[in-house]
């Protein structure tokens, strides 16, 4: 049996989620991805191919907080920065693209620190 990596099976997720899930300018895409050690967090525009805004645990907002955190305590940080920096340029409404991934854990912590920010999805 010939065995599937498991970045290709997410990759596959990915774009089948992606078949429905669609930024627009009145609701922009929170799109997700998730590394070993860092994660980061863009909202983008489809219709206009722009991004938007972007966060991420590698950003220096959150680069002196992270110490001595989980990396579910970081998600948390980026999504706060996130919801941040959107709501600062106007945009209250997202569709939540967890890019593959599970909604568990980073990915989890992620979008609900954001929508405790404000941001509605």
């Amino acid at each position: 049996m010939k065995k599937v990596e498991p970045r290709l099976q997410r990759q596959r997720r990915h774009a089948r989620v992606r078949t429905k899930v669609k930024g627009t300018t009145s609701r922009p895409r929170l799109c997700v991805f998730r590394s070993l050690n860092h994660i980061y967090a863009q909202v983008i525009d489809d219709i206009k191919g722009h991004t938007l805004g972007t966060a991420s645990s590698l950003a220096p907002e959150i680069k002196g907080d992270s110490s001595g955190k989980t990396k579910a305590g970081v998600a948390e940080l980026v999504g706060h920065l996130i919801a941040k920096r959107s709501l600062s340029q106007g945009i209250k409404k997202v569709v939540f693209d967890r890019g593959g991934y599970k909604y568990h854990g980073r990915v989890k912590a992620l979008a609900e620190a954001a929508r405790q920010e404000g941001l509605k999805f």
